[in-house]
């Protein structure tokens, strides 16, 4: 599993690659917050996700939290399909926003 944190665009992006599991998932979080300490509005790119589990599905809603509390934002874009379905079966999927595409997340963040 990897994480990488693209700043290029404006925006930063964090593109996760892998399956995120318990053993995993606290260098998702430590990455997303760790941007989040710096920026208070991410992109997170799930598109390359094989799996993931409900520990890394707290990682991505901590960091969803952490963002609002400091008047910014997290959006996931590119979910894949497994871990869409995880999203659904939690609910998830209604509560956080989830993109097509990083570009149509970033255009409804610049907005």
């Amino acid at each position: 599993m990897t994480v990488d944190i693209d700043d290029t665009g404006g925006v930063p992006v964090a593109r996760i690659k892998g399956e995120v599991d318990l053993k995993t998932s606290p260098r998702v979080r430590k990455a997303l917050l760790d941007v989040l300490k710096k920026r208070d509005t991410l992109i997170v790119d799930l598109s390359n996700v094989d799996y993931i589990d409900s520990s890394g599905v707290a990682s991505l809603v901590e960091a969803y939290q952490t963002a609002r509390k400091a008047g910014g934002q997290v959006s996931l874009a590119a979910v894949s399909q497994p871990a869409l379905r995880v999203l659904q079966l939690a609910r998830l999927d209604q509560v956080l926003p989830i993109r097509d595409s990083i570009e149509s997340a970033s255009a409804e963040i610049a907005e």
